[in-house]
């Protein structure tokens, strides 16, 4: 089995810290071919992400993409009948697969479309108020005293 260098991937994205640390294992899993369907990923925006899937031969009703406990997992299978002629070389592969991502937290599924061969899986990762940093302000120690304040006690 291929082993690959995911270092640089680590410093050019954000969202997908586990992702990366999980690639191998999912690849080498039982029942999988490693490498099949091949994909990218890559960052679209600050907090957007694409998943492009090669699924050449495959049709939308072939397809079938699920999310479920921070796992997207896509499968491909053929189900039309229609008769073959007989093939005398095959390079196209056709049989059925399956890929799992591994999800970071807060990244959402936000759609996915089919054009050319390739299955495009748009993902964004959107932090909830709670999470995100915020600025707390420094005082002096002493209690703050606003303008109000300050006109009512001159007026008594």
């Amino acid at each position: 089995m291929r082993q690959y260098d995911l270092t640089p991937l680590y410093r050019s994205t954000v969202g997908f810290d586990r992702l990366f640390s999980l690639l191998d294992s999912v690849a080498g899993a039982e029942g999988q071919t490693p490498g099949y369907p091949p994909y990218n990923i890559e960052r679209t925006d600050e907090n957007a992400y694409r998943i492009t899937v090669a699924v050449a031969g495959f049709g939308e009703k072939d397809l079938n993409i699920e999310v479920r406990e921070g796992t997207l997992t896509v499968r491909g299978e053929k189900t039309s009948a229609e008769p073959r002629a007989q093939v005398l070389h095959q390079g196209i592969a056709g049989r059925s697969f399956e890929r799992r991502f591994q999800l970071a937290d807060h990244v959402q599924v936000t759609g996915a479309s089919l054009e050319n061969g390739l299955l495009h899986v748009d993902l964004v990762r959107e932090v909830p108020e709670a999470k995100k940093p915020r600025v707390i302000p420094i005082g002096s120690g002493a209690p703050a005293i606003d303008a109000k304040t300050v006109e009512q006690k001159q007026a008594a």
